[in-house]
């Protein structure tokens, strides 16, 4: 019983170095994650997730996260194509694939991406046009994501999508276009009242075509219009009176006026 308690000390510490070296091996990663293991500074494997156990100072241990990564590139200001400087801003989603190369071929991949991501915003910016920029949006984007995608495969990362949030244009450029809005607007406005007036026209002819052939036409919509402006509260009284009366008066009239110019017109 002497010896035990001189010896308790002892015991105590080999216990406290076996809990250490315990705790020192015993590793949990979680399921969105794999465990990078390198075995005197050379690599093994990536494990995960669970629970396992590694070498104490043998084995040594970096975790990666498997989630995807939401990465908001900065404004970048550019000059387009057709020389217009703008700022645009952009959303890059991806997530590593290969956590092996995510560690082993880049130092640290979440900045090397977003590096990536601005050069690769203000190269494509600077091959478009300031048209293709407004009206192409998804063409950029797929641009954006492949030229990205192809840099970031040998780390082991996967992009997903890019997508540009805004573009901001100087003032003055945004004047001169809401001024050609306006003058496409009017334009078409003035070529659809022309094409209306050209279709009334057409109608018009079709219309009198009709009245010429037909003789009780023109009667008929003499009546409709009497019919019209005999409205409610009017005082006006109008007396139709057949144009054939009218026939024989314009006749002499028509050769009258039709006479020599030296003779004498009668009354």
């Amino acid at each position: 019983m002497a010896d035990f308690i001189n010896n308790l000390p002892v015991f105590i510490v080999v216990v406290l170095v076996l809990m250490w070296l315990i705790r020192a091996s015993l590793r949990i990663v979680k399921e969105y994650e794999r465990g990078v293991v390198f075995r005197l500074g050379r690599i093994t494997a990536a494990k995960g997730p669970g629970l396992f156990w590694l070498i104490p100072v043998v084995d040594q241990m970096q975790v990666v996260d498997l989630r995807v990564v939401t990465l908001d590139v900065p404004s970048q200001e550019a000059i387009t194509k057709d020389n217009v400087t703008v700022k645009v801003n952009a959303v890059c989603y991806f997530r590593v694939l290969n956590p092996i190369d995510a560690v082993v071929n880049v130092s640290n991949y979440l900045v090397a991406t977003q590096q990536i991501a601005q050069t690769t915003l203000r190269s494509v910016l600077g091959q478009s046009e300031l048209d293709e920029l407004l009206s192409e949006r998804d063409k950029i984007n797929q641009e954006l994501q492949r030229i990205i995608d192809e840099q970031t495969e040998p780390w082991g990362i996967k992009v997903s999508v890019v997508e540009v949030k805004d573009v901001e244009l100087p003032q003055t450029m945004q004047r001169a276009m809401a001024r050609q809005a306006e003058a496409e607007r009017e334009k078409r406005a003035k070529i659809i009242h022309a094409e209306g007036e050209m279709q009334a026209s057409e109608q018009l002819a079709a219309a009198a075509q009709v009245m010429a052939n037909q003789q009780g036409a023109l009667q008929l919509r003499y009546l409709q219009t009497l019919t019209d402006i005999s409205a409610e509260h009017n005082s006006t009284i109008i007396f139709p009176l057949p144009i054939e009366l009218l026939t024989p008066f314009l006749g002499n009239q028509s050769n009258r006026t039709s006479s020599p110019s030296g003779g004498r017109l009668e009354p």
